[in-house]
C-alpha cells in the first residue's frame, strides 16, 4: 500500500534587485544570480549551455550563459537590477557583464573579488641526510 504524497509547488519570490556572481576561469564561466542575502535564484554555466572542451572558456560562451541565467531570473523572479561580483581572470568577465546590459537589467555596481596571490605559505625545513 503506497501512500500518495503531494508535492507543493515552491512559491516564486519576487526579487527586484539581486547579485550577479561571475566566476570566469580559463576553462569555464559560471554565472549565479542571488538575492541580497546570497540565496541562489538562478544559475547557468558555459558547459550547461552546450559548449564543450576549449569552447567553454570563450567570451561567447560566457555571454550565452549569462543571458540564460538572467532571462530565467527576470521571468521567474522579476529581477530588474543587479550588483555584479566578478571572480577570476578568464575571457568571460566582460562578456557576462555586457550580456546583462543588453538584456535590460540595470547594473548598480561592479566589484572584482579575484583572489590575490601572496607567495604561499612558509616552506618546510630542509631535510639533511
Amino acid at each position: 500500500m503506497a501512500e500518495t504524497t503531494t508535492k507543493r509547488k515552491k512559491a516564486k519570490r519576487i526579487v527586484p534587485t539581486g547579485q550577479l556572481h561571475v566566476k570566469a576561469t580559463f576553462n569555464n564561466t559560471i554565472i549565479s544570480i542571488t538575492d541580497k542575502k546570497g540565496e541562489v535564484i538562478a544559475t547557468a554555466s558555459a558547459g550547461a549551455c552546450g559548449f564543450r572542451g576549449s569552447k567553454k572558456g570563450t567570451a561567447y560562451a560566457a555571454q550565452i550563459a549569462s543571458e540564460k541565467a538572467l532571462t530565467t531570473a527576470k521571468q521567474n523572479n522579476g529581477l530588474s537590477a543587479v550588483e555584479v561580483f566578478v571572480r577570476g581572470i578568464g575571457q568571460g568577465r566582460d562578456a557576462a557583464i555586457r550580456a546583462a546590459a543588453t538584456i535590460g537589467v540595470d547594473i548598480e555596481s561592479i566589484t572584482d573579488k579575484t583572489g590575490v596571490a601572496h607567495g604561499g605559505v612558509r616552506p618546510r625545513k630542509v631535510r639533511h641526510p
